[in-house]
């Protein structure tokens, strides 16, 4: 009798038993529904997305026995990769210099009022805009000779300069037709209005209509630049020693599976690290004009 009135009383003294218990089931249940609306807004974090990619990169060590010979392989092969990205980086601004220089000059004739350069070039950009660029990059590389005769000098055609204006082609295309929407998008009272004020059609190009046109063409140009950044990576089908060939020199070179796992997601994770701000920049950029 004394134990069980004991035991009552201890069941009396602890009220708040069921309450917590209701607060876990509260909690357990609030959870659920809470991801679904937190989800999108971590996966837009980039933060979170490095923690992602670096859990998946510890679950694919473990599940795949990387040990620690390989990341010691890798970090042995490290400058080397490098030096493959620097390569690539390179690649991609001499294209992105080289299609933004043609570029804005076809699109500049696009709007001539002559018919015949306006038909040539418009065939040019739908050549070059639905060629495949493996095809344009096979192209510039074989069609184009390894060596220039200039005056009795011979001058090597590196392959990389092929790649460059192989990539180039399509950049060019591309900045053309972004170059003539945006000056088609400038409203025509500002064309009308600079004439009214006795401008030449060069001073209201150059004073008007281009400090425009940059910022308006910027966010497709920065879409583009990652677009041909992530196109150097055919540049190894033709023999240039990039990052892609690099790692796969290296993997051939070590000959272990979990090394070559680990080298891959290595080379991912390079070409996310340069391509990825450039996505967010040009995201940035997107907002800041549509507030404008």
């Amino acid at each position: 009798m004394a134990n069980d009135l004991a035991f009552k009383g201890a069941d009396a003294k602890a009220p708040g038993v069921d309450g917590q218990q209701r607060r876990r089931r509260a909690t357990a249940g609030f959870l659920p529904a809470l991801l679904p609306a937190l989800l999108p807004a971590l996966l837009r974090d980039p933060w979170f997305l490095l923690l992602l990619a670096l859990v998946a990169l510890g679950l694919t060590w473990a599940v795949t026995g990387t040990t620690p010979e390989a990341v010691a392989a890798l970090w042995h092969w490290s400058p080397a990769l490098l030096r493959g990205l620097a390569m690539n980086i390179q690649i991609s601004l001499l294209a992105m210099a080289l299609g933004t220089l043609v570029g804005l000059v076809i699109g500049a004739l696009s709007l001539s009022p002559s018919w015949l350069l306006r038909r040539a070039t418009r065939a040019y950009v739908l050549l070059f805009r639905n060629a495949p660029i493996l095809v344009l990059v096979y192209f510039t590389t074989y069609v184009f000779p390894f060596e220039l005769n200039l005056g009795g000098w011979y001058v090597p055609f590196p392959d990389w300069i092929k790649v460059v204006i192989g990539l180039g082609l399509p950049a060019s295309a591309n900045v053309a037709e972004i170059f003539r929407g945006a000056i088609q998008s400038i409203p025509s009272a500002q064309w009308e209005a600079a004439q009214s004020l006795a401008f030449r059609r060069t001073q209201i190009f150059r004073m008007v209509v281009l400090p425009q046109c940059v910022r308006r063409m910027l966010p497709s140009w920065m879409n583009l630049m990652a677009s041909i950044t992530m196109s150097t990576s055919l540049a190894s089908l033709v023999g240039v020693h990039d990052l892609v060939d690099t790692a796969t020199v290296a993997s051939n070179t070590v000959a272990r599976s979990d090394f070559t796992i680990l080298v891959y997601f290595t080379l991912l994770a390079l070409f996310f690290a340069y391509c990825y701000p450039i996505a967010r920049w040009t995201r940035y950029l997107e907002r800041r004009h549509e507030h404008h």
